[in-house]
């Protein structure tokens, strides 16, 4: 997969818990052969920024996926059910404006433990799974392309 761009989209907000899922899509893409050099690391305030910058990155033509990262915790109010659906709605929005894959790795849970064990190092992390949606995604995109003649 050397000929192949990433771009990782990760959330400085719960940093413990985002930087264990950054680990973790960094290991599968190098584990498929995709040199560092290919995968641009872009940091954003939190989960609310992944879906603007995934556009961005999207439209500039220089990636064959993305993969958001973030991490939300549920609190004592709304404000976690309306971040959680703005940016799940927004990356899917974002990878269809674009037609850039665009892989969801925002752990939506309900206690920080939850969230810990989902972004331990490991083949349960989220953002390994995350990162292998978007190679398979990225290795059909590019199979249609060729199909098409796009």
């Amino acid at each position: 997969m050397t000929g192949y761009r990433f771009a990782i989209v990760v959330s400085r907000f719960n940093e413990e818990i985002t930087e264990g899922l950054l680990q973790g899509a960094r290991e599968r893409l190098a584990e498929a052969s995709v040199p560092e050099e290919n995968v641009t690391i872009i940091r954003v305030p939190g989960a609310f920024e992944i879906p603007i910058t995934a556009q961005r990155l999207g439209e500039s033509g220089e990636y064959d996926a993305i993969v958001c990262l973030g991490c939300l915790i549920k609190g004592e109010t709304m404000h976690f059910e309306y971040i959680a659906e703005a940016a799940s709605h927004g990356i899917m929005q974002a990878a269809a404006a674009t037609g850039v894959p665009m892989a969801f790795g925002v752990l939506t849970a309900l206690t920080e433990e939850q969230a810990l064990e989902r972004s331990r190092s490991g083949p349960d992390n989220k953002g390994r799974e995350a990162a292998a949606a978007a190679l398979d995604m990225a290795k059909l995109f590019r199979k249609l392309d060729e199909a098409i003649g796009g």
